[in-house]
């Protein structure tokens, strides 16, 4: 870094204010002790030198970081959507963000290791596929809150959305416009995929229809190789996993010439910016990406600041009805 790079110090405005150290200090901390004329000396000087106070080296000197650490994933866009409402949040709780990302060349132990290091004073794991022991593990140095996951044991507070509630609104949706032949297409070994599985299962033998399931997974990808598999299967409408996996069943069957929604209706879940998009329109379930954040960045602060005991929210989510999903064919109703 050449001088002209070089970060102004404390030193820098006391020498351009011509006052000394401690005074710009006492200046910049808002502490009492200087005149209005002499702040206004220091604020102008510090503005021209494009000086700015190390805010995490002074909470460092206090034992306190007032960071939370965030995991995310990669190849979804609604964990995207949940990180933008963390940081709101969480500067609205006085606390900033650290980012850590979960990918293919990246595991989570990682990424979580790189916000302990960071001196996260808590963790927030977006669909976290740690098993039971390595949360606790976690969870005995900082709080761990897990977010869109809740079965993780006894030393992790958890963050949800009803997944049963979830795929009962899809159903009771598809079935009141006449669907009676409908498919899940799972989201494989994907977090709260068994959840979404199963409650199709139930909801469906509770309305008295036969509980047709794909296997699946999280991607465009895997809805597509669905997709492929379902035209034998003659369904009216599909359910799928996420918005991605409903994409990628969407392309499946205009690839084969199948209309949506006049064809086959498809209900997406997640109601991520992709569903919204004027192009695509997709019927979703959403989970609320702002309201998840905010009770997920609540519940860390709360521990950390030991006003909460260790708790599990689960959210009620809703269906946002556009233009993929309409009345059965009579053929297939």
């Amino acid at each position: 870094m050449t001088q002209e790079q070089r970060r102004p110090t404390l030193v820098d405005v006391a020498h351009a204010a011509g006052v000394s150290r401690a005074l710009v200090s006492i200046v910049m901390r808002g502490a009492p002790g200087a005149s209005e004329a002499t702040r206004q000396r220091v604020l102008e000087a510090a503005g021209e030198l494009g000086y700015r106070p190390d805010a995490r080296a002074r909470l460092l000197r206090s034992n306190r970081t007032r960071l939370l650490g965030l995991t995310f994933s990669t190849s979804q866009p609604f964990h995207s959507e949940i990180v933008d409402a963390v940081y709101a949040q969480a500067s609205a709780k006085g606390y900033d963000v650290a980012l850590s990302a979960v990918g293919r060349g990246r595991a989570e132990e990682r990424a979580v290791e790189s916000l302990l290091d960071a001196g996260s004073e808590a963790l927030i794991l977006i669909a976290s596929t740690l098993n039971e022991n390595d949360l606790g593990r976690y969870a005995h140095q900082v709080p761990v809150v897990s977010l869109l996951r809740n079965d993780v044991g006894d030393y992790v507070d958890s963050v949800s959305c009803d997944d049963a509630a979830g795929i009962r609104l899809a159903l009771e949706h598809l079935t009141s416009l006449g669907h009676r032949r409908i498919i899940h297409v799972d989201g494989g070994t994907a977090v709260s995929a068994d959840q979404r599985r199963e409650a199709f299962r139930a909801e469906m033998i509770g309305l008295g229809l036969e509980p047709l399931t794909l296997s699946g997974g999280p991607s465009e990808e895997d809805g597509l190789a669905a997709g492929q598999r379902l035209l034998a299967l003659n369904p009216s409408a599909v359910v799928a996993f996420n918005d991605r996996t409903a994409l990628g069943v969407m392309e499946s069957l205009r690839s084969a010439g199948r209309n949506v929604p006049a064809d086959v209706s498809v209900v997406g879940y997640d109601d991520s910016q992709f569903a919204r998009l004027s192009y695509i329109q997709l019927t979703s379930i959403s989970q609320d990406a702002q309201l998840l954040a905010a009770a997920a960045v609540n519940r860390a602060v709360d521990r950390i600041e030991n006003r909460q005991p260790l708790g599990h929210d689960v959210s009620t989510p809703h269906l946002v009805s556009r233009a993929t999903t309409a009345a059965a064919p009579v053929s297939r109703a």
